[in-house]
């Protein structure tokens, strides 16, 4: 299990209050707030996990490195007493990345999770600009997770929001989840998930659950999470097997290892499919050299019975006896021959 300090920098801007998300965008992301907390605390007891704003007047703190729900839940309450302004992203970032340096437990890996419900503004939509901020988190080993929700972000601030995961990204410890999809970025592999987060009465944390970015904590590989189809209307994915791997690991694993077992039987029949043609050939050359030595033999044939059609004229002629007698035995006797074998055939 990962041993980490988290810091969730929630977002507070005025696009919080609306009401696609049930009961509001701002609710759905504390329930968020509260599964990312648990399965942190969960997965190892050394682990903290600090909560920060960072619309209304500026970025504000407001739990710093705790062990207790109840701390998470009195800052979630304050945050949604002060819901204004625009979001400050870059700023959060730095002020989440100051609070991480000061952890108590240096052995604590280093993650922040932000949460992005409204448009891009300043800093924020300039890609160049969060490139470069996304390369000093990266130089600090600093992990980023970026989970976009609602209908604010345009495609080129999703653009903008894919280039500073990609950036950030070492060692393949960084995701980007959003409303259409899901990136998970490495310098050595590229994986893609598609994860639909479409408004409705399902929640936005068994969306964030489903996903690889708490794979980890859960105890499940981020590859057996296999790669999340298109959402249907409640919200579930088209997981590989019509199964999901985080809510059922084992059968997941048992439906994969059964179908490697039938592909390798499948692979075993077809081998010894090859190996019994290849094993024909032979005989198939042998039947032909035999028809071969038939014709041969035909071919004989009607040499000796030309020959003993021409005794007659040789005779008249006054040719050689003998050699004639001997050509006409051999014929009989070739003939009886080719006789018996006829008989023999079915």
């Amino acid at each position: 299990m990962p041993l980490e300090a988290t810091m969730m920098i929630i977002d507070n801007s005025e696009y919080m209050r609306n009401g696609d998300y049930v009961p509001s965008r701002f609710d759905a992301q504390a329930d968020a707030v509260n599964t990312i907390f648990q399965t942190k605390i969960d997965s190892n007891p050394e682990n903290t996990v600090g909560v920060m704003t960072m619309a209304y007047k500026g970025p504000e703190v407001l739990v710093t490195h705790s062990k207790e729900l109840g701390q998470v839940i009195k800052g979630l309450h304050t945050a949604s007493e002060k819901m204004g302004g625009y979001n400050d992203i870059p700023t959060a970032i730095n002020i989440a990345q100051l609070a991480l340096k000061h952890r108590e437990n240096k052995n604590l890996r280093q993650r922040i999770i932000v949460f992005v419900g409204s448009p891009l503004q300043g800093i924020a939509a300039d890609e160049r600009e969060m490139v470069k901020l996304a390369k000093k988190l990266k130089k600090n080993n600093v992990a980023v997770d970026v989970v976009v929700f609602g209908d604010g972000i345009e495609e080129g601030e999703s653009n903008v929001l894919k280039a500073f995961t990609e950036n950030v990204s070492s060692a393949d410890n960084s995701y980007a989840v959003s409303s259409l999809t899901v990136e998970r970025v490495s310098r050595l592999m590229d994986y893609r998930h598609l994860l639909s987060v479409p408004p409705g009465p399902h929640l936005l944390s068994d969306m964030i659950i489903s996903s690889p970015i708490l794979a980890e904590d859960r105890g499940i590989p981020p590859g057996v999470m296999g790669t999340p189809g298109p959402s249907d209307a409640s919200g579930t994915a088209d997981f590989e097997f019509g199964v999901d791997p985080s809510l059922d690991p084992e059968l997941a694993m048992a439906l994969r290892m059964s179908m490697e077992e039938e592909q390798a039987r499948q692979a075993a029949e077809e081998q010894a499919r090859q190996v019994a043609a290849n094993a024909s050939t032979p005989v198939t050359a042998r039947a032909d050299d035999a028809a071969s030595d038939g014709d041969d033999d035909d071919a004989m044939l009607q040499q000796a019975i030309a020959m003993s059609e021409g005794h007659d004229v040789d005779m008249e002629a006054g040719g050689e006896d003998e050699d004639e007698e001997a050509a006409i035995a051999r014929a009989i006797e070739m003939s009886m021959k080719r006789d018996q074998q006829d008989q023999k055939k079915p």
